[in-house]
């Protein structure tokens, strides 16, 4: 094939017959940069000759997207090593980005991981590994594949490391400041200079400290790039070369003595980072605790044999033991035995569930008190803490848009500060007559005082920190836009039926006529346990619920959105609306109506009860309120919140549960199609609309909505549509989100301003720009530990995070806490 062709194939989705592959082709190839394309709709893929020269992989998946269809990327998630800085972090992208194959490539300094979406059909992940080592940076595996015992060792060993060389450098170098300070007596009996003593005592100690600093620094500039790096190593380089420079008389004069200051310095730079790295490894403590619920072990019953397996042996349909205090392995189903299961640690619930034969468990709960056997229905990465893992692993990796302003001023921001390092230089010693050995100070002082680690640090942190957080009380973050969203909201639309309701009938009220109440309840579950019906249901279950024993029934028939009858001990009993009683022409007293009409205004619907001809009584049945369901639309009220619900329910129903919850704002009779168009009138009156809805049939409206709030079952994560997923079915949770939100952003803010600040006020101190007013300047040792101060109060502000607790979960998650959730 000519240099100028090159071939890529691209998984395709989209296409459901020939015709869609021949349009797509078609498409490809009317470009002027294809050479050829061929779509072969049976294995769903699009082979593309193309020209590097005048067209990327981008460009293809936009003539795909165009013609209706859409390009499938794989994503991966991998564990970098050595990344200091923002910059380092943009060192990282350019490199993977430049690989054919790889689409993006977005970098959290905070995880130190890098999530990379590519086409594997183009690149490996072999190549990721080359080309993270060849920008001079350490591959660590996929996130995924990287145990957390490895990890904590790697970091472990990365710590005591840095350790080790800070501490060398201050044990030499501070003896010398103060010898440079102060003298010494008898120095001056030496058979050699002061200067060259002090070579030979800090070369090697200088070499040991720094020579991380120079291997990333050189590998920066192998790869065209400007780092953190490269501004220390010009730094400490600077002050060690003037210094040998000096001591033989090479231009400059004895006078020249940086010995003591360049260790110093390089040791104060190491110290900064090992504070860094140890404040960035709690950042994602979330994730460690998660990951450390899944047992390592299970026992599997095989041949009527109990035996102890690797849980990565498990396959689906096992027959899995599990005893008293230990945690469930997998997702699975009960299949014998009774016990409670503590599933706090996933679902924030702090009272154990009770489980038996039928019951779903999850896995990494907490098996209490009883033996259970489970059959595995979902293993590895397709069970729910698995789930939950990767959703928090993705978030944390995402960017909100605030984050936009520190991408910005990173990338100019080293060579702004090489600019006025060199201009504070000249000034001085060209314009201001300072002494050369002066100048240097101040050059030297700029160049490590400097630092985008700060900023760089700002907002991924406290993303990290915040949406961990989250995930520990039951809300699932998604992205970081989500986050910079819900602080802005001013509407809140619910759903009724599932999320402000239970979402199934129970009987609220029983009123009887001629007979007692339990009389009433047992002839009519006797009747509706042979129906199907929602309503007969939540009869049956009232009468089970109040220990009312129901007779057997006979002749049972079922009239159609009417009613049912049955023989119940010899007598006849009908069970039904208002119209199957006027069918049977049975007369309703006035007191019932009486009752009938109160239930209708409270949005009851009113069941009637007839045996042997005469009316017996009434059941009123209702979708009841959620037990949170006002406290939540209180507390949203009070944040300044509009709030809203819509419902398919009829006006009457819908308005009757809206002044029972407190809000004002109700569109009702809506079909779940049209609550998107709802939202999307609501967002056109210039409203920003959080839509909190159960997940089933509110798709669009959550897709519609700014921010789409799902609420889960407990098991239910992975909900599409959704940019916040609430595991447990509690409406404060909604609330939580949104102050969570707020909280976050405000940290990011107060990170972003002191990052800033930092930068403002000392590189001009540095500069010497106090100095002919007050005699100030910086010493290049305090500007190191400046700097490093600098980087370690973003990130303990960010760390601040994981003791927040949202108003709307004080009390609920400090009892959770108490449990040791």
């Amino acid at each position: 094939m000519p240099e100028e062709k090159r071939k890529a194939e691209l998984k395709i989705s989209g296409m459901h017959c020939a015709s869609c592959a021949l349009n797509l082709e078609r498409a490809l190839k009317g470009r002027d940069d294809v050479y050829g394309a061929r779509v072969n709709f049976a294995t769903g893929t699009a082979t593309v000759e193309y020209d590097p020269a005048k067209a990327t992989l981008a460009d293809l998946e936009q003539t795909v997207a165009g013609a209706g269809y859409e390009v499938m990327h794989n994503e991966a998630t991998v564990r970098i090593g050595g990344m200091v800085c923002a910059s380092c972090a943009q060192v990282i992208e350019a490199s993977l980005t430049d690989l054919e194959g790889v689409y993006e490539a977005r970098i959290n300094l905070a995880t130190e991981t890098v999530q990379i979406i590519y086409n594997p059909e183009l690149v490996t992940t072999s190549e990721f590994r080359a080309a993270v080592e060849d920008a001079g940076y350490q591959y660590l595996g996929l996130a995924e594949e990287v145990s957390e015992d490895a990890e904590a060792l790697a970091r472990e060993e990365d710590l005591r490391d840095k350790f080790r060389r800070f501490t060398v450098g201050f044990v030499v170098s501070i003896p010398l400041f103060f010898y440079m300070i102060f003298g010494m007596p008898g120095a001056a009996a030496l058979p050699v200079s002061v200067n060259v003593v002090m070579l030979i005592i800090t070369a090697p100690v200088f070499y040991y400290v720094s020579a991380p600093i120079f291997r990333a620094a050189a590998a920066a500039l192998r790869n065209r790039a400007l780092t953190m790096d490269v501004m220390y190593a010009m730094g400490i380089g600077v002050a060690y070369g003037a210094s040998i420079l000096g001591t033989f008389g090479l231009v400059l004069t004895p006078a020249f003595n940086f010995y003591d200051t360049a260790v110093m310095l390089a040791a104060f730079l190491t110290l900064g980072r090992y504070l860094e790295a140890r404040a960035k490894g709690r950042t994602s403590d979330a994730i460690k605790n998660l990951i450390g619920l899944r047992p390592r072990t299970a026992t599997v019953i095989r041949d009527d044999r109990e035996i102890e397996v690797a849980i990565e042996e498990v396959v689906v349909d096992d027959i899995l033991l599990i005893r008293p205090g230990e945690k469930v392995p997998v997702d699975g189903v009960v299949v014998g035995g009774e016990s409670a299961v503590d599933e706090s640690m996933i679902t924030g619930e702090p009272i154990p569930v009770g489980k038996r034969e039928g019951d779903g468990v999850v896995g990494g709960t907490l098996n209490v008190n009883g033996v259970l056997r489970i059959r595995a229905e979902k293993i590895g990465k397709d069970m729910v803490l698995s789930q939950i893992i990767r959703l928090v692993r993705d978030a944390q990796g995402s960017k909100p848009p605030v984050e936009r302003i520190a991408d910005v001023a990173v990338s100019y921001f080293i060579p702004t500060v090489l600019l006025i390092a060199t201009a504070a230089f000249l000034a001085w010693y060209l314009a201001l007559g300072a002494t050369l050995l002066f100048s240097l100070t101040v050059l030297i002082s700029v160049l490590v005082v400097a630092c985008p680690c700060a900023l760089g640090l700002a907002t991924p942190t406290a993303v990290t920190v915040g949406i961990g957080r989250g995930a520990e009380f039951g809300v699932l973050i998604r992205n970081g836009e989500a986050l910079e969203i819900s602080e802005k909201l001013t509407a809140v639309v619910f759903d009724k039926t599932g999320t402000l309701t239970r979402g199934k009938p129970d009987v609220t009220d029983i009123v009887a006529f001629g007979m007692p109440e339990d009389r009433l309840l047992a002839i009519a579950a006797a009747v509706e346990k042979n129906s199907e019906h929602p309503l007969g249901a939540a009869v049956v279950r009232r009468a089970e619920a109040a220990g009312v024993t129901a007779p057997a029934s006979e002749r049972f028939r079922a009239f159609g959105g009417r009613g049912v009858s049955g023989a119940v001990e010899g007598e006849e009993v009908l069970v039904g609306n208002r119209s199957f009683l006027d069918e049977h022409r049975i007369p309703i007293p006035p007191e019932a109506e009486e009752s009938m009409a109160a239930f209708q205004d409270t949005g009851k619907t009113a069941v009637f009860v007839a045996v042997s001809g005469g009316f017996a009584g009434i059941v009123a049945v209702a979708d009841t309120l959620k037990p949170t369901a006002k406290t939540a639309v209180a507390d949203l009220k009070r944040k300044g919140l509009s709030v809203t619900m819509i419902t398919g329910d009829n006006p009457r129903t819908a308005n009757a549960i809206a002044r029972e919850v407190g809000i004002e704002n109700v569109h009702a009779g809506v079909l779940p199609g049209d609550k998107a168009r709802e939202v999307r009138s609501l967002q056109e009156r210039g409203e920003v609309v959080a839509f909190v809805g159960d997940g089933i049939n509110d798709a669009p409206a959550l897709a519609q909505a700014d921010v789409g709030i799902a609420i889960g079952s407990g098991t239910d994560v992975a909900l599409e549509s959704a940019d916040i997923v609430l595991i447990r079915d509690d409406l404060t949770d909604a609330v939580a989100a949104i102050e969570l939100s707020r909280k976050v952003m405000g940290r990011i803010k107060q990170n972003l301003f002191w990052a800033f600040a930092y930068n403002s006020a000392l590189i001009p101190l540095a500069a010497g720009v106090l100095y002919p007013f007050f005699g100030i300047t910086f010493r290049p040792e305090l500007a190191a530990l400046a700097m490093a101060l600098s980087s370690v109060t973003v990130v303990s502000l960010s760390l601040l995070l994981k003791t927040y607790i949202p108003p709307a979960k004080r009390g609920i998650l400090s009892e959770v806490d108490a449990h040791g959730s």
